[in-house]
């Protein structure tokens, strides 16, 4: 026989939820005092005896005190007090890491019933290890989601196991950045609260311009400029026949090359994502332009194809003058003694470039939801958001933080800091070419020939479009 729900003891363990969950998470101070039993009656739909009830299970958690002829007062916490334990998840290679620790020290300090765990968990297969935790109702309260994740997360289908939650203090074109809402939006729902972000922009080496003749306000309208002061960089500095030094590093990351291709007009999948165009001519056009950099006019070095960051790694060993890098990795170039600079990637048929992104999730399962909610509060707030622009150079989601140029520090930030806000307004996720993170992997390893010169352009993506489109025919890419 079916049991006749409850409806009492839904409401009062509704208002005890609540009652508790605001003070543990700052809503009501210690010192602050609650609102009378009466009004709590009322509100909640529970009589004054049931609340009084309430009021002392918080009384003898340690929560609230009852001040004679005054009413119910938030206590301050005991020293030998157990605090509410919140767990929130990070990936171990993020430049933030020592940033979020601040930041966790100053949500702590303003919320004493609150113990924040950071757990940091390997990069490599973090969605899918996080996805496990929270099947198993093992998962974090609230975790970081890269543009990388969140697209991982979604090939999962997942998306049901987190909350959404965004603060209201993040409004597109008001307070933040509307484009940073597109990293995280699913059919027109965000999964995930925007934190930091990076389009990709070039980095150049002040020096090596200067040493080959060149100003450092050398504008990159277009292709040809890259080209032509990547030229102009590019030395043989022994006369021994070796390039000692390049102008331009390519990088086959997924987030560095498909800029030419966007400059281009160029697009992966039709319109409707059914279909792979790989060999449009707008496509072949870019990716003979991004070997040619390399087997062409030889002002980019052959190997650096092959790893994600080895363009970063010969940049900050002053071996090449320009790569396209982000804000993230920026943070790397203050432990070298090398003088760079930032400026928006040239453009071709039009301006465009990527936009990178890491968001905060509140899990669906949390037992602690309200106070990870104020924990995602906090850190898109002012003062957490303030922390990340002084102590990196990641770009805070927060407009009035992030445009705050007494915040900027020549050890830590690049002279031009803000041309981030001249490349914005056309940045584009990685989702706009309409593929899945599991399809973005497959080119990637795809264009592996193409990249070691084993492959015309044209040849490429003939090859690739036709395996695509047969394999999205029969099954899904795996």
């Amino acid at each position: 026989m079916l049991r006749r729900r409850n409806n009492f003891q839904e409401r009062y363990n509704q208002f005890l939820q609540e009652l508790r969950d605001e003070i543990v998470s700052g809503g009501l101070q210690p010192g602050e005092y609650i609102l009378p039993e009466n009004t709590l009656s009322v509100q909640y739909e529970i009589s004054r005896v049931s609340v009084r009830k309430a009021l002392a299970e918080l009384v003898e958690e340690g929560l609230i005190e009852k001040i004679a002829g005054k009413g119910n007062r938030v206590k301050p916490p005991d020293q030998d007090q157990t605090p509410v334990v919140l767990r929130l998840a990070w990936f171990s290679s993020s430049y933030e890491i020592n940033i979020v620790r601040r930041i966790i020290g100053a949500f702590e300090e303003k919320h004493p019933f609150v113990k924040v765990e950071l757990e940091l968990l390997p990069e490599q297969g973090y969605a899918d290890l996080l996805i496990r935790q929270m099947e198993q109702e093992q998962g974090p309260d609230v975790f970081m989601l890269s543009d990388l994740h969140f697209r991982q997360w979604l090939d999962a289908g997942k998306s049901e196991q987190v909350t959404g939650y965004v603060p209201g203090h993040l409004k597109p074109d008001e307070t933040t950045y509307p484009q940073v809402f597109e990293l995280f939006s699913d059919g027109g729902r965000l999964l995930a609260a925007p934190f930091i972000f990076s389009p990709v922009v070039i980095c150049f080496n002040r020096t090596l311009f200067r040493e080959s003749g060149l100003s450092e306000e050398t504008a990159l309208k277009d292709w040809e400029d890259l080209l032509r002061v990547a030229k102009h960089c590019t030395r043989d500095v022994n006369g021994d026949g070796l390039v000692e030094q390049y102008g331009f590093c390519f990088s086959s990351s997924y987030n560095r090359w498909p800029v030419f291709l966007l400059q281009n007009g160029g697009e992966i999948m039709s319109e409707d994502g059914e279909r792979c165009t790989l060999a449009k001519p707008e496509n072949i056009e870019a990716l003979d332009f991004c070997t040619s950099l390399m087997y062409k006019h030889g002002v980019s070095p052959i190997y650096a194809h092959g790893s994600s960051h080895l363009a970063e790694s010969l940049f900050m060993k002053e071996r090449v003058a320009m790569i396209m890098s982000t804000y993230y990795f920026m943070n790397e170039f203050r432990d070298h003694s090398i003088q760079w600079d930032v400026l928006p990637v040239p453009q071709h048929k039009k301006q465009a470039t990527l936009l990178l992104g890491g968001g905060l999730a509140v899990n669906a399962g949390s037992e602690h939801e309200r106070v990870a909610q104020r924990l995602v509060d906090f850190m898109t707030g002012t003062e957490a958001q303030t922390l990340l622009k002084q102590y990196g150079c990641t770009i805070p989601v927060l407009k009035s933080v992030a445009e705050d140029d007494t915040l900027l520090n020549p050890a830590i930030h690049p002279q031009h800091y803000n041309r981030f806000l001249d490349v914005l307004p056309y940045a584009q996720p990685l989702r706009s070419l309409r593929l899945s993170q599991q399809e973005i992997d497959k080119l990637y390893d795809e264009l592996n020939l193409l990249w070691a010169c084993m492959e015309s352009p044209d040849e490429a993506c003939q090859r690739i479009e036709r395996r695509f489109n047969e394999q999205r025919s029969t099954q899904p890419l795996s």
